[in-house]
């Protein structure tokens, strides 16, 4: 069987909202105020899932998404234009705005348990997916880039949860900056 992995921006008290500063909150940028190490490219150490495996992203994270990566041409946007994308959206009509995008249809739990038996699914940023996957203990691995910044205030990552999470820890390594890129698997 295949992995739900989420990856994730998250300071050290837990938030993960507004990273880039995209959402227009007081704290906004965060993550980015840190300059490009821990935030450019393959940062997560996805590597081969960006070929093999499907990315779910929300409306508001595809469309960011979208507007960043469809036009450059680097390595890293290029796997990411190619990677198959399912969005989970209520209101947005189509998806032509970046290549190998699927509005998602249905149930997301079944949809995602479907389309785990497969291939990996990735989820990066899309709050309200990821604590929907949470809630339904569906995660098998979180990646995680951890910043030195406590905000107090925002979502936080595991806002969804309605019992305790059990992870291990299964790497830890400098990502640059002061960050962290820190893997945790289900016990």
């Amino acid at each position: 069987m295949h992995k739900v992995i989420v990856a994730q921006f998250v300071s050290l008290d837990g938030v993960i909202e507004d990273p880039d500063g995209s959402g227009g909150t007081p704290f906004g940028g965060w993550a980015f105020r840190y300059g490009p190490g821990p935030v450019a490219g393959d940062k997560f150490r996805l590597g081969e899932v960006l070929d093999t495996g499907v990315k779910l992203l929300g409306r508001t994270t595809w469309e960011l998404f979208a507007g960043i990566f469809a036009a450059r041409d680097d390595d890293f946007s290029r796997r990411l234009t190619g990677m198959q994308k399912l969005v989970a959206s209520r209101s947005l009509q189509n998806t032509d705005r970046w290549a190998n995008s699927t509005l998602l249809e249905g149930d997301l739990i079944k949809a995602v348990a479907e389309r785990r038996e497969h291939q990996d699914v990735l989820v990066t940023g899309s709050a309200s997916i990821v604590d929907q996957l949470v809630a339904h203990d569906m995660v098998d691995e979180f990646r995680l880039m951890v910043f030195p910044i406590v905000l107090g205030k925002g979502r936080r990552l595991f806002d969804g949860a309605s019992a305790p999470v059990e992870l291990e820890l299964v790497s830890s390594e400098d990502a640059g900056a002061g960050a962290l890129r820190q893997i945790y698997t289900r016990k």
